[in-house]
């Protein structure tokens, strides 16, 4: 299935942004596929047997988009990048809740081998990924925001382009750079 016209959907967030309830939902409908889509690419990632489904977690981000006030939505791109944040949220606050009753025992997993792109490596807590991007952010938010927008979001190069306004080279630059501190980080924190 092709992606929904990036006009399409920045006519309807602003519609929904002027208080048009009924483009919200016209708009779920055009970009539900593409938000399960990521929702299940994100959920792959997790240990066998994880409770959160894809569905239950597009369904948490659309309550969590559908309580935003009076948020001014640029375009697709800015759509999606607040999408993935909120998936974010929605798994680390699951990850947090479920370290809590086991405590400690059953965090999630992710493998960061993908966001980081050295095949092979071992899965990492997801906790200490959002730490780390915690900490990433705290000196350099733009790479932390790429690495949100393409592990979290699925965005592509040239849509984190767009959302963080840079070229497409300081994204691939930017990416490169976090995946590396990302791993070291990572390593680091299993010592």
């Amino acid at each position: 299935m092709s992606r929904p016209s990036p006009n399409n959907v920045t006519e309807l967030l602003r519609s929904w942004s002027g208080g048009d309830q009924t483009a919200l939902d016209q708009l779920i409908q055009l970009v539900y596929d593409e938000i399960h889509r990521i929702a299940r690419r994100l959920m792959a990632r997790e240990h066998p047997g994880h409770s959160l489904q894809a569905t239950a977690l597009v369904n948490e981000v659309y309550l969590r988009l559908i309580d935003q006030e009076s948020v001014e939505w640029h375009d697709r791109a800015h759509f999606f990048a607040a999408s993935a944040q909120i998936m974010r949220h929605i798994l680390v606050d699951f990850a947090r809740k479920k370290r809590f009753l086991k405590r400690g025992g059953g965090a999630l997993r992710v493998s960061i081998s993908e966001a980081a792109g050295a095949s092979g490596d071992p899965e990492v807590d997801l906790l200490a990924l959002n730490e780390a991007l915690t900490d990433l952010a705290a000196f350099d938010p733009r790479k932390s925001q790429v690495v949100e927008l393409k592990f979290f979001g699925g965005l592509s190069v040239a849509e984190t382009a767009v959302v963080l306004k840079v070229s497409e080279e300081t994204v691939l630059r930017d990416w490169k750079l976090a995946k590396a501190w990302l791993l070291k980080e990572l390593r680091r924190e299993k010592v």
